[in-house]
């Protein structure tokens, strides 16, 4: 009964985690429409896998992490240029596009599974995400620092990740057929999306750096 709830409270948490739009979310919506099925949750579990290391850190290496707080700065500085070069790029290529070609992220012969690997790894706005909840949930007894607890918590939450994806791979690829949007329009949205990423995570480096 207790690993029950350990991996539904693991999977409700990521699954809610996921559902607001983001980068994670529209691109295997993107995945989706112009690869196919396959290729979308390919990515799905790269992300999934990332997701849960990350959590292992936050569940098991919280004095690791605190002693360590530089490179995880660091990392977020990577993610700030990284996502606005990609944001600027979307929205150059969306204003060459004269026809139906695929974004900027998509335009490379890398397996999808190692792309949701990178784009995951490249965003650390998770372990502030599973520290905020893990630490919760301990102060509410509901997650008792066991191994077995912890390592069933990490499944669900791997499970809720492929979950909270699957509605952008299924839902979003019904949505965006049903409304006819074209690859331009996705790459503005994407352009958004990554510009709108990079200066959230400025923000958390210039003021809660820490958090």
């Amino acid at each position: 009964m207790q690993i029950i709830i350990y991996l539904s409270l693991g999977f409700l948490v990521s699954f809610l985690g996921q559902l607001p739009l983001g980068n994670m979310s529209f691109t295997s919506t993107q995945i989706c429409l112009q690869e196919g099925f396959k290729k979308a949750w390919q990515f799905a579990i790269g992300v999934a896998l990332v997701e849960m290391v990350y959590l292992r850190f936050a569940l098991t290496g919280m004095d690791w992490v605190t002693q360590h707080r530089i490179w995880f700065l660091a990392l977020g500085w990577v993610t700030v240029v990284l996502f606005l070069v990609l944001g600027i790029l979307a929205f150059v290529a969306a204003s060459k596009q004269a026809g139906e070609k695929k974004s900027i992220v998509l335009k490379n012969s890398l397996h999808r599974f190692l792309l949701g690997l990178m784009m995951s790894a490249l965003n650390p706005v998770q372990i502030p995400f599973w520290f905020l909840w893990t630490t919760t949930l301990f102060q509410m007894g509901l997650l008792p620092a066991q191994r077995i607890a912890f390592n069933v918590f990490t499944i669900g939450a791997g499970l809720g990740t492929i979950g909270g994806l699957a509605v952008y791979i299924h839902g979003g690829n019904w949505l965006v057929t049903k409304l006819n949007t074209s690859n331009k329009t996705l790459n503005k949205i994407m352009g958004i999306i990554f510009i709108a990423t990079a200066l959230l995570q400025l923000w958390r480096i210039l003021f809660k750096p820490f958090v």
